[in-house]
């Protein structure tokens, strides 16, 4: 598989330093599932009680460990858990075979990890279609669950990843009068980023006590505002995952606390925010906000349509402040619009408003602002009190090199 030259211009200067959450390790092995001489395949054992929630890709074409992983979540148990990640091989549109090969992964790691296989959560992702080389995992397990570590999420993180250029990380924590409650988490996510549910593959850890339903409420709504909220390349995967886990180990019930619910959806935008900025060739972060619109539905859809406009994305990597572009994306939404009440920012700067060009526009102050690194885009659609921000990303050559020779 073709990898990315070197790092992500948007990437942060370092991984994060990331706290120890009571409650999960982690393991890392290079198994060869189709790279060489590195790590590839990641376990997280968790703790007896460990309530996990999650959500998945709606693609009807969901991979195998997608398919199992939703057949298992909910089953609360008082057993331990455990997550089994590999890169390089996708296990989608593998029929039988990949079924096959979930089940076989999960009862052996049951057995390593000695906990119930329904308590074994799997995820793969990489190249789709080819059958999954399962003995090469299966044949690390023990290892693997006799080296876990509290303190390797890092190598967890640089594990699970794929075209990504660099591991992603972030955490929160929550100050309580029974102490300190942490959140961690991990990602990986470069291309074929547009969610319709999560996206990509995200673990996050929380040592919080916590109710099942509770939490799963949490996951779905928090995820509708991040990674339901972010797009490369308009392409949903097969295999998007995001499984949140609470090992209960600070003793700390945080039940109806906003301020857990504030720290989880930040830790879940942050990664968000961390995938489109290693999106695949990509040179700008772009914020893209629509406010006025008939609801906040029609506003997502309108923010989408811009964010995955090719032209869009392509003026945006040759800094040019095209606003024509993003009238044509509007106006191809679906959504409702008037385009006599539309008005348009590239930053500070107002380009368009009441459906022409702003009188007192200033287009060297709008080029300048398309040079940076983070850029904004921001509409207002003149008809009603929707609104939605939305995060995506330029389109460059860079895209297609690294495409293009994907299976290579």
């Amino acid at each position: 598989m073709a990898a990315k030259t070197g790092v992500s211009p948007l990437a942060p200067k370092e991984f994060p330093d990331l706290p120890v959450v009571e409650g999960v390790s982690f393991a890392t092995v290079a198994a060869g599932v189709r790279y060489q001489g590195r790590d590839d395949v990641m376990l997280a054992k968790l703790a007896p009680g460990t309530r996990i929630a999650g959500v998945f890709t709606t693609s009807a074409t969901r991979a195998a460990p997608v398919l199992d992983c939703q057949d298992k979540l909910g089953l609360v148990s008082a057993d331990g858990a455990a997550i089994l990640v590999n890169s390089g091989n996708a296990n989608a549109f593998t029929g039988r075979n990949g079924l096959d090969a979930v089940a076989t992964i999960a009862s052996a790691t049951a057995a390593a990890c000695a906990v119930p296989e329904t308590r074994v959560f799997t995820s793969s992702t990489g190249v789709i279609g080819e059958p999954l080389p399962f003995d090469r995992i299966t044949s690390h397990l023990q290892t693997l669950s006799d080296t876990a570590d509290a303190k390797a999420i890092k190598s967890a993180a640089m594990a699970i990843m794929t075209t990504d250029t660099f591991p992603k990380g972030a955490c929160a924590t929550v100050d309580t009068s029974a102490g300190e409650v942490r959140i961690v988490g991990i990602a990986k996510g470069s291309g074929m980023i547009a969610p319709d549910m999560a996206t990509m593959l995200v673990y996050i850890f929380t040592d919080a006590v916590i109710e099942q339903d509770e939490l799963q409420s949490l996951v779905a709504t928090h995820n509708a505002g991040t990674f339901n909220c972010i797009t490369v390349d308009s392409d949903t995967s097969t295999s998007d995952t995001l499984l949140v886990a609470a090992t209960g180990a600070s003793g700390i019930d945080v039940s109806g606390r906003s301020d857990f619910s504030d720290a989880l959806r930040a830790v879940m935008l942050g990664l968000a925010h961390l995938v489109v900025r290693d999106g695949e060739g990509a040179t700008k972060f772009v914020e893209i906000a629509v406010n006025g619109a008939a609801d906040d539905e029609d506003a997502k859809t309108h923010a989408l349509s811009i964010a995955n406009s090719p032209l869009v994305k392509t003026a945006i990597a040759g800094e040019d402040p095209n606003w024509g572009r993003v009238v044509m994306a509007v106006g191809k939404s679906g959504a409702a619009a008037d385009r006599d009440r539309l008005s348009i920012q590239f930053g500070d700067v107002l380009v368009a408003e009441n459906g022409w060009v702003s009188a007192g526009y200033d287009e060297a102050a709008a080029a300048a602002h398309m040079k940076g690194e983070n850029l904004r885009i921001a509409v207002d659609i003149g008809i009603g009190p929707g609104q939605a921000t939305v995060w995506t990303c330029d389109l460059t050559h860079g895209y297609i090199d690294i495409n293009a020779d994907y299976r290579s």
